[in-house]
């Protein structure tokens, strides 16, 4: 049933639109197919902001077999604006992004199917695939331009960047640029470009220091597990999927690196003194064995499911393999759901998708950050297509940002964007005091 708390007839202007504006665009949601709605506008905001459910099949070439709804969240400018779809990875995030605010854009946020509030009544995994979530967001593309006929952006961070350029893969003639920041495109289940990263980022005195609080860490580990016992205890964690809490602490050590670079860690953090509390607090700051925990594995069990097909990465136990006691072979950092049957990596599709990107990628800005770990799985710019490539000097998962590009990429940033769409980007609105 469709709905609104302000259809047609509101008497109450919403921030600085006017009435008519507001009915024109409610009449318009009221008129889309398979889909409710809801105005969730904040006084103050210079926005409309509406919350819809999209009915969406379960598989998009046999709608027989089902529906879900599917959260999409619009921020309306006005109807004469550019607009962004947001390719979230997971849930949906609300907070505005830069490429919204640098084209004074409207934006519709799509939550992956399967995340959140967009689940169907029982998990059927085998239609939660790349190629299914791409056919979701042209749906909402195909509704949305019935009312937006200007230029469309599409962007997305990490999975939800990964989920843009796939996007652009399966429907190209959907968006005009498409904006994927800090998106890895992994070329196995187990992808050792990872491997050559962590051994090569950073100064060698910075990758020794790593590797001797790991060492330290594991040759301590009967004592740190007594400590461990009460910290994971008072935090309610438990962890049977991974076995016990002495695989799930070998686990957060062999994940420190990876988390040290990919958040931008301080060398200065790691300590040295030997005091095996110090050195918990630390690990504990960086890679978390709530990480591993069944409450996590049960939050993200879609976001693994999905990495066995589009590939991930695992741990090289080799420099540490004397002190491991847990493994023997290389543990994959991918948790799938064990109601689930194993799902390969799709080969085909990568080297599909990957000779597209080489020869028929274009109108793409690809944001990086330079010591973010998942910049190993980054996609290298061909010269046989019209797009770009901003490795941000320094940056991390976290802050390789349009705000942080150096002037000069900024200014390349918003030229290709000009000469593309013929759109004007101000950069300047990202500046905070």
């Amino acid at each position: 049933m469709k709905f609104s708390f302000s259809l047609i007839f509101c008497l109450i202007v919403v921030n600085s639109f006017g009435q008519t504006d507001q009915q024109r665009l409610e009449r318009a949601l009221f008129n889309l197919p398979n889909i409710s709605f809801s105005d969730v506008s904040k006084l103050g905001e210079p926005f409309l902001t509406y919350d819809l459910f999209v009915k969406q099949p379960l598989d998009h070439q046999h709608p027989e077999k089902g529906y879900f709804n599917q959260w999409v969240q619009l921020r309306h400018k006005g109807f004469d604006h550019p607009v962004v779809i947001e390719t979230h990875g997971y849930e949906m995030g609300r907070g505005r992004n830069e490429v919204e605010k640098i084209l004074d854009a409207n934006n519709i946020g799509v939550e992956y199917r399967f995340f959140g509030k967009s689940v169907p009544d029982s998990m059927r995994w085998k239609f939660l695939t790349i190629e299914q979530a791409a056919a979701d967001l042209h749906e909402v593309n195909k509704l949305f331009k019935q009312l937006y006929k200007g230029k469309w952006f599409s962007t997305g961070i990490s999975k939800g960047g990964q989920t843009t350029l796939y996007y652009n893969y399966f429907y190209p003639e959907d968006v005009d640029v498409a904006i994927p920041y800090v998106a890895p495109i992994d070329n196995a289940q187990e992808d050792t470009r990872i491997y050559t990263f962590l051994d090569t980022i950073g100064k060698p005195e910075f990758r020794q220091k790593i590797f001797e609080f790991q060492k330290f860490l594991l040759m301590n580990e009967e004592k740190a597990l007594e400590k461990m016992k009460w910290y994971t205890k008072g935090a309610k964690l438990n962890f049977s999927y991974t076995g016990n809490l002495a695989k799930a602490y070998e686990f957060t050590i062999l994940e420190y690196p990876f988390a040290f670079w990919q958040w931008g860690r301080s060398c200065d953090s790691i300590p040295t003194n030997k005091s095996l509390d110090t050195y918990l607090d630390e690990l504990l700051k960086t890679s978390k064995i709530s990480f591993f925990s069944d409450a996590e594995m049960k939050k993200y069990a879609s976001h693994y499911y999905q990495a066995q097909e589009t590939g991930y990465y695992s741990y090289n136990i080799e420099p540490l393999r004397k002190y491991i006691k847990q493994f023997t072979t290389n543990p994959s950092a991918i948790f799938a759901p064990k109601s689930a049957q194993p799902k390969p990596f799709d080969n085909d599709l990568y080297q599909n998708f990957q000779k597209w990107l080489d020869t028929n990628g274009n109108n793409i800005l690809y944001i990086y950050g330079g010591i973010d770990t998942w910049s190993a799985a980054r996609v290298l710019v061909s010269d046989q297509v019209n797009s770009k490539s901003f490795l941000i000097p320094g940056a991390h998962h976290g802050s390789a940002r349009i705000k942080n590009l150096p002037e000069e990429m900024k200014a390349e940033f918003t030229g290709k964007i000009q000469e593309w769409t013929g759109i004007e980007a101000n950069t300047e609105v990202l500046r905070t005091k």
